[in-house]
């Protein structure tokens, strides 16, 4: 009876604030639609000014879980700018909640509505989120060879001559590093030693196709690149073995006591423009990553070891940055939910909006 008390507990941690943030939604969704519509006879510049407003209403919500309700640490080591710049975010991929990462930074810049994903082609299927998350100007890609560099540039060119503001999201390693997937490491090392590239032991080898086609892209929009590693703290065993970072679900459920975010900003012109010579600078930038999670896991060195070389400071979220959102959305959602007419409303906009969206991401390249 109490170890069955103890897990429910534990699972309400999570289910609550998931529900939350998938239960407000379609009352995010319908109000984004109404301005959509509202904006087809206005300029786009406009259009995306505000939908940057609106995107970052819902995503101070999602931070309110993942900073305030969990109550993580979040240690920065480099000086973030504080003025607001056109960037490709370039970082270490370990784990679900590296996408929420991205947040925590770019909010602290107030920056959180530029923020726009390299997605895997697979996510543009996920229910109303795929759809809208490409609206806001999100990439899907497809690995290896069925990368589609045309669409990628095409898209990338069009938001840069509008001017779009710019926090692009890029995971060169393509998937996520899990010491426990060792296939996969030890694939990615042979093929770093077969292209004569140094072997990494704690990050993947990184591809270079979408980091490239975006850097030289915008390279006339852009104002840097944000090199980033990040390493969570609570991932060691007790044998001081490495083990897999946490999950959304696990992040929720506060099993990550401190995130630890190495910051390095890049000027455009340190980036060499031609592939051959970006391939390898790209390579030496995640050497570098590697040497600081190398750090982080293994050295010996009193007070070294789960921390990264140089000065941390912890880098608390003031609440108004988040409650507010959470209340407006909350506001929005739950009148929806007490009456009948609202109901339906709300399932159909799951229904109809999943559906819609689906056939979006079908016909659209």
């Amino acid at each position: 009876m109490l170890l069955s008390l103890v897990v429910h507990t534990y699972s309400l941690r999570y289910w609550f604030p998931a529900a939350v943030m998938l239960g407000t939604a379609p009352a995010y969704l319908l109000s984004w639609g109404v301005w959509r519509l509202l904006s087809t006879v206005l300029p786009a510049r406009l259009y995306h000014r505000v939908d940057d407003h609106i995107y970052t209403v819902y995503q101070s919500m999602v931070l309110f879980f993942f900073e305030h309700y969990t109550g993580v640490e979040i240690v920065i080591y480099g000086d973030i700018p504080k003025k607001k710049e056109n960037v490709v975010y370039l970082s270490n991929h370990q784990s679900t909640a590296d996408w929420i990462i991205a947040d925590m930074l770019a909010t602290r810049q107030n920056a959180l509505g530029h923020v726009r994903y390299v997605l895997k082609d697979g996510l543009k299927w996920l229910p109303l989120y795929g759809w809208y998350f490409s609206q806001h100007g999100g990439i899907y890609v497809k690995r290896s060879a069925k990368f589609n560099e045309k669409i990628m540039r095409r898209k990338l060119l069009s938001q840069a001559e509008l001017g779009t503001p710019m926090y692009l999201v890029i995971f060169p390693e393509g998937t996520r590093y899990n010491p426990e997937f060792k296939g996969v490491i030890s694939d990615s090392q042979a093929f770093a030693a077969k292209e004569g590239l140094a072997v990494l032991k704690h990050i993947l080898t990184p591809r270079m196709k979408a980091s490239y086609v975006a850097i030289q892209s915008m390279k006339d929009h852009l104002d840097a690149v944000y090199d980033i590693t990040v390493a969570y703290e609570g991932t060691m065993t007790a044998g001081g073995q490495r083990c897999a970072a946490p999950s959304m679900p696990e992040f929720l459920c506060k099993e990550c006591p401190r995130v630890h975010i190495y910051f390095e900003r890049v000027d455009m012109r340190e980036i060499p423009p031609e592939p051959g010579f970006f391939r390898r600078w790209l390579h030496e930038r995640f050497e570098v990553k590697d040497k600081l999670m190398t750090t982080f896991y293994e050295s010996d060195e009193p007070g070294k070891k789960c921390r990264f070389p140089g000065e941390g400071r912890v880098s608390p979220l003031s609440l108004t940055k988040t409650l507010p959102s959470l209340l407006v959305l909350s506001g929005l959602t739950l009148p929806m939910l007490l009456t009948e007419p609202g109901r339906k409303l709300y399932v159909r906009t799951w229904i109809c909006g999943t559906l819609l969206g689906w056939l979006w991401v079908h016909i659209s390249p």
